[in-house]
């Protein structure tokens, strides 16, 4: 996940174990002193003490984000996971704290990128390149880029991690979680202990920048003839565990397009949408980050451009198969076969109770009412997203139901409801089922069982949408 640097950001990541925990002490520290200020105020005040006031103060929320945002590396993945599996559920003081360390990324200085770059590539390895911009032009939880021209004139993005992150993944991750619980920033009913395991799997594989350079180069093989999106190339001569060496791209952030004609809006989210099933049922390897800034596109060549591949993750044919029961059986309003659907991916098992099941078949029905327009669906008119949100929390609060989903559809919900929302902050419309009937069909189906799924999409009804693409 990349975000915004603002250029009076600068600090040194700490890169030891002692040092990223005097992090988190000196941040509990300035909590608690904030904590007896705002009391003293309010016994002036002659108001009752109560604990979550003292903790939810705007000083607080902005001590707390400081510090994590200098720490990078889990702090900010621990926060990532939270802000976007738990959503609204999170007390707002907190939510206001995570969209900050989404949106606001402290950079490394000059000193340790040189320093990074050094024990990678070596000493003078400035002398390879023509330039090098020691101001990142972008940041993720592990890592900032930086562009550069070689001496043989390519120009490249270069991402560089932040030192520590991978030996201070386990210890970070629960000693952030355990200062969350203990100043009271999370409900005591959210058990986190499944986003915590998770955010670790994920922050080591993130961690591992030749694991991304495979998932790059596997990602530009599968669209290599799909002219609609770009791959960034990897140049492997710059590549290691710690950097990850692509080709530059140019192009426009794509909430920048929410001016675009109509016509163009809609194309951009047709063909996410449209790679989005394809990852699903074709390809079985989704890039899993929601984050806006992992697109780009390119307004001349009206392409799609592909970042940041470390959030990719693999899905077995059964996964799909599973999907597909699912979203034939709600287009047709089966409600026996979306229970069974639902039941096979593991939505729910035999000890939960019908009206939780109930509610989970609810939330389907609304998840996928694009599917069951017959035409394009309009995302910039529908409250699809706060119906869902609504019920979401609702079930999400309900105590009797404990239930957790596999890891696999939490991360597909991710993917889907990104694009979702980037649908709606765009206005566009998309006819959602025209793209994924070839797959629920039964030639579309029996194309991708038998191992032929590029014959299932050569006849793709979006082709018909842009016949030069």
């Amino acid at each position: 996940m990349t975000a915004k640097i603002n250029p009076r950001h600068s600090s040194a990541v700490p890169s030891s174990r002692l040092g990223r925990l005097l992090r988190l002490g000196s941040m509990a520290s300035g909590v608690a002193g904030n904590m007896l200020i705002a009391g003293a105020q309010q016994l002036v005040q002659g108001k009752r003490l109560k604990l979550s006031d003292l903790l939810l103060t705007p000083a607080n929320a902005l001590k707390i984000t400081q510090q994590l945002s200098q720490m990078r590396g889990a702090a900010i993945k621990v926060g990532q996971l939270l802000s976007m599996d738990a959503g609204d559920l999170l007390p707002p003081e907190l939510g206001d704290i995570l969209a900050r360390l989404r949106s606001d990324a402290h950079a490394m200085p000059q000193r340790q990128v040189q320093a990074v770059l050094s024990a990678n590539w070596g000493a003078g390895w400035q002398q390879r390149f023509e330039s090098f911009s020691f101001v990142p032009i972008a940041a993720a939880s592990i890592g900032q880029v930086h562009r550069a021209t070689t001496k043989d004139g390519r120009d490249l993005a270069i991402k560089i991690q932040y030192p520590g992150v991978r030996k201070s993944i386990s210890s970070d991750v629960n000693n952030v979680a355990s200062l969350l619980r203990m100043s009271g920033l999370l409900p005591k009913t959210m058990d986190i202990a499944p986003l915590l395991l998770e955010a670790k799997r994920q922050l080591r594989e993130e961690a591992d920048y030749h694991a991304e350079a495979a998932h790059l180069v596997r990602f530009g093989q599968l669209l290599a003839n799909d002219p609609r999106f770009v791959v960034p190339g990897l140049h492997a001569d710059f590549t290691t565990k710690n950097v990850l060496a692509m080709s530059y791209v140019e192009g426009v952030a794509v909430e920048s397009m929410d001016s675009a004609p109509q016509a163009e809006r809609d194309q951009m989210l047709t063909r996410l949408v449209d790679l989005l099933v394809r990852e699903l049922f074709e390809f079985g390897l989704m890039q899993t980050d929601p984050n806006f800034a992992n697109y780009r596109y390119d307004p001349l060549s009206q392409q799609m451009i592909l970042l940041d591949f470390g959030a990719t993750r693999s899905f077995t044919p059964q996964f799909g198969q599973a999907y597909k029961d699912l979203m034939a059986a709600t287009m047709e309003g089966n409600q026996e076969a979306m229970a069974q659907a639902g039941l096979a991916i593991g939505y729910f098992d035999g000890h939960t109770q019908q009206r939780h099941s109930a509610a989970v078949l609810d939330l389907f029905t609304m998840a996928l009412e694009p599917l069951c327009i017959d035409g394009a669906f309009d995302f910039g008119s529908t409250d699809m997203a706060q119906h869902l949100r609504d019920a979401g929390i609702a079930l999400g609060l309900d105590p009797d139901f404990r239930h957790i989903p596999p890891v696999d559809s939490l991360f597909l919900h991710r993917k889907l409801g990104g694009l979702f929302l980037l649908a709606s902050r765009l206005r566009a419309r998309v006819n959602v089922r025209e793209l994924a009937l070839p797959y629920l069909t039964a030639v579309g189906a029996l194309g991708a069982r038998d191992g032929h799924p590029a014959a299932a999409h050569k006849a793709h009804p979006i082709d018909r949408l842009n016949p030069e693409a």
